[in-house]
């Protein structure tokens, strides 16, 4: 498994799951067919820039920074309600919506003001994002999962 894949898979896993140590993000990644050690797993959260959060139950869990402004409600639920799927070609992020939402989801990930987007360009049921790096891109996809669904579970 190459950096960019062992990358989003540890997005996912941390958006997933409450992962409260590199042991444990270490342990997931191993269950999920991607051996990593100890130092491949600091150098990886300090990449991704994942921070640690209170967690439901005491402690903190690890989690992919938001947005530097705070999220309106209109804006996640246009996301939510138009979003079908997400893909990634490098750092270009294509989202598929539902015919003849993607303009106001373009809208919504400008008004939302990620840090990675550089630009986004929508037609009729496809909005594509230029982000600044292929790390950024999986980064952002993590943000986006967490806002569309709004749910998590434990590892």
């Amino acid at each position: 498994m190459n950096k960019l894949d062992r990358h989003s898979k540890i997005v996912e896993l941390v958006s997933k799951y409450e992962i409260h140590t590199q042991e444990e993000l270490a342990a997931c990644l191993n269950r999920e067919g991607c051996p990593v050690t100890q130092a491949t797993v600091s150098r990886d959260i300090r990449e991704l820039g994942l921070t640690k959060v209170p967690a439901g139950k005491g402690g903190s869990k690890y989690t992919v920074l938001h947005a530097e402004r705070p999220a309106d409600d209109k804006y996640i639920r246009i996301l939510h309600d138009s979003f079908l799927s997400m893909d990634m070609a490098q750092n270009i992020l294509v989202i598929k919506t539902v015919s003849g939402m993607a303009m106001a989801a373009a809208a919504a990930m400008d008004s939302l003001h990620f840090p990675e987007v550089v630009g986004c360009i929508a037609g009729d049921d496809t909005v594509m994002c230029a982000i600044r790096s292929a790390d950024d891109t999986i980064v952002l996809m993590g943000k986006l999962r967490r806002l569309i669904s709004g749910g998590e579970a434990s590892c």
